[in-house]
């Protein structure tokens, strides 16, 4: 399951670097594509959670980063929604939190041979 998770944030990084190069540019990202990336994301954090419910308790504090970053990207949207760009200062600090989730589920589970 956790593989899984691995794989949905992945895909979802990649959606974020597309969706970050329009902000940054001071672009409006594609609803659409905003949407898949929240939608991904949050598949990769259920997973998560799942793992943590199973007992695996070593996975809590990357799902802590990881629900942080989907928090601010709940603001993100926000801002989308009302058709004005957040400041590429809270993108970046969306982006660094959720790849430094990331790299501590996927350090888990290296390191602590979960998958």
């Amino acid at each position: 399951m956790l593989a899984y998770a691995i794989v949905l944030l992945a895909i979802t990084a990649v959606g974020g670097l597309v969706l970050a190069s329009y902000v940054l540019r001071g672009k409006l990202a594609p609803w659409m594509l905003s949407l898949l990336h929240a939608g991904l994301g949050a598949g990769g954090l259920i997973l998560s959670l799942l793992t943590i419910l199973n007992g695996e308790s070593r996975v809590l504090l990357p799902f802590v980063i990881l629900t942080v970053a989907a928090l601010l990207g709940f603001y993100l949207a926000s801002h989308h929604l009302k058709q004005k760009l957040p400041s590429n200062a809270v993108v970046i600090i969306h982006a660094g939190v959720a790849v430094l989730g990331f790299l501590a589920l996927v350090s888990m589970v290296f390191i602590h041979n979960l998958v």
